[in-house]
């Protein structure tokens, strides 16, 4: 008996192996009757920036862009930012879920093999008798849907495209709170080196007071000068607690972006002039395209649309589903019409083919949506492009009028310190007016001012230039071939029938 069984179960499992090796082929000789359409769109680049002089010697950003500023501290913040920043972390678990939604939608094309048992103990008293039985099953059962028009791998494409959107857009996060991480930085810097020309110029203000009290003691000076050059030093007074507020709050806006708290938390003291200007410049706008997360981001989203109106356009067709189960049984056939007692092997096949018949336009409907929702995405990718090219225009725009501006700036700052001291002396001579000597000493002070502004605005603009680049972001592996570029002629999204 129990060799019999042996041998009995021996053939069960080699059935539940042929049921399965049969759903398998026939999975994979599906993808060959799988068809679809593949989407073109007109995005084009133009043939260069407008405001690129020469992209011979263009210099992409590298990946570690950060460091051609030449700060250790900047290198350190921006690397603690990386790890710590509790929007990059979010943005990291989200891709973890996208990629997770792609496996459970891509398991979906092949058959689900499921092992069962059961146990059923029936009983029954009767003044005819009594009797009782247990009825079980041991089975392997196999299920699949065959994707004869694409619907399955469509949905599962769909899914695919937004895991790569996700990381797609983890990629863009991450470049905003890096540069954002700079700007921040020497946001910081600068604030300080205005309060330092604040404190210069209220001891300035402080110094010419005493020479203006002086002369009016003597004789010299009117009671109005006196009055004016107290209201100067208040006001150079005031300027200081308001920059003060502001290094505050930008050195609290700092610690969120390296996820600190704002207690505790400083920067060192760092003069302007001590970093170094990296050296950056834009290549082919092409180029661009394939530099840029957040372009991928909108292709990869388009992608995804795309296979869901292939999903939606599948769904109005008939599905045909296969299930068996195959194992041992007791009684080996249990039926309404035909009972076989006894424990034996047994075999169930199931296919059910389904046409939906009337839906009241649902499944249209859905197709309806589908498609806007690609028109959509169309859009909102030919927006990625142009605004990837308008933010690189802006940048490079930036840089040359503070290039063209740098002359004026150093220029200004030595005339104001010569006419100020100037001022000084004829006043303190008793051969200048004082009033001249005031404004000198506003000139100098805003001078100075707009200087540190000047060297702040580059410094940004340089960041600004690298986060329009893409940081030295470049895409991992080649999009699906699905989006490609139209010809020069087309317009518009093209859709031509493709068959695999």
């Amino acid at each position: 008996m129990f060799c019999n069984d042996t041998a009995t179960f021996r053939e069960t499992m080699k059935a539940g192996w042929y049921l399965s090796a049969i759903f398998w082929i026939l999975s994979a000789l599906n993808v060959g009757c799988t068809s679809g359409r593949t989407l073109r769109t007109d995005a084009q680049a133009p043939s260069a920036f407008d405001n690129q002089a020469d992209t011979r010697s263009a210099a992409w950003p590298s990946k570690e862009w950060y460091r051609g500023f030449g700060s250790d501290q900047l290198n350190t913040l921006i690397e603690t930012a990386a790890g710590n920043n509790w929007d990059l972390a979010g943005a990291r678990a989200r891709v973890a879920q996208a990629d997770a939604r792609a496996r459970a939608a891509g398991a979906a094309i092949l058959p689900s093999v499921d092992a069962a048992g059961n146990a059923n103990f029936l009983a029954g008293h009767s003044g005819s008798g009594s009797g009782h039985e247990t009825d079980w099953s041991a089975l392997l059962s196999a299920s699949y849907e065959v994707d004869f028009w694409g619907k399955i791998r469509a949905t599962a494409d769909a899914a695919k495209f937004l895991a790569a959107a996700s990381r797609a857009q983890r990629d863009t996060l991450a470049l905003t709170t890096l540069a954002g991480v700079g700007n921040g930085y020497f946001q910081v810097l600068a604030l300080r080196e205005r309060l330092t020309i604040a404190r210069a110029n209220l001891a300035a203000a402080q110094e010419l007071l005493a020479v203006v009290q002086a002369r009016y003691d003597a004789g010299s000076a009117s009671p109005v000068e006196l009055a004016t050059q107290k209201s100067a030093l208040s006001a150079a007074a005031l300027v200081i607690p308001e920059l003060q507020q502001q290094e505050g709050e930008a050195r609290a806006a700092l610690a969120l972006l390296i996820g600190r708290v704002p207690e505790g938390f400083d920067v060192e003291n760092t003069a302007l002039d001590s970093l170094t200007e990296p050296v950056v410049a834009a290549g082919l706008p092409s180029e661009l395209l394939t530099r840029r997360p957040d372009v991928l981001a909108a292709e990869a989203n388009l992608q995804s649309a795309h296979a869901d109106l292939a999903a939606a356009r599948a769904a109005m067709f008939p599905s045909l589903s296969l299930t068996a189960a195959a194992g041992l049984q007791n009684p080996a056939l249990n039926a309404a019409v035909l009972t076989v007692p006894g424990t034996g092997t047994t075999l169930a096949v199931t296919g059910t083919l389904a046409q939906v018949i009337f839906d009241h336009g649902r499944l249209q409907a859905q197709r309806a949506e589908a498609q806007a929702k690609q028109e959509e995405l169309l859009a909102a990718y030919r927006l990625a492009i142009v605004s990837a090219l308008i933010d690189v225009e802006n940048a490079l725009s930036g840089i040359s009028h503070l290039d063209a501006a740098r002359q004026f700036q150093t220029e200004n700052l030595l005339q104001a310190q010569r006419a100020f001291d100037g001022a000084k002396l004829r006043y303190q001579a008793g051969s200048s007016d004082y009033l001249i000597l005031l404004e000198a000493q506003r000139t100098l002070y805003a001078a100075r001012d707009q200087f540190v502004q000047y060297k702040l605005a580059r410094l940004q603009a340089l960041v600004g230039l690298c986060k329009a680049l893409g940081g030295g972001w470049t895409q991992s592996a080649p999009a699906a071939a699905s989006v490609t570029p139209a010809p020069a002629a087309a317009s518009g999204t093209q859709l031509g029938n493709t068959h695999r």
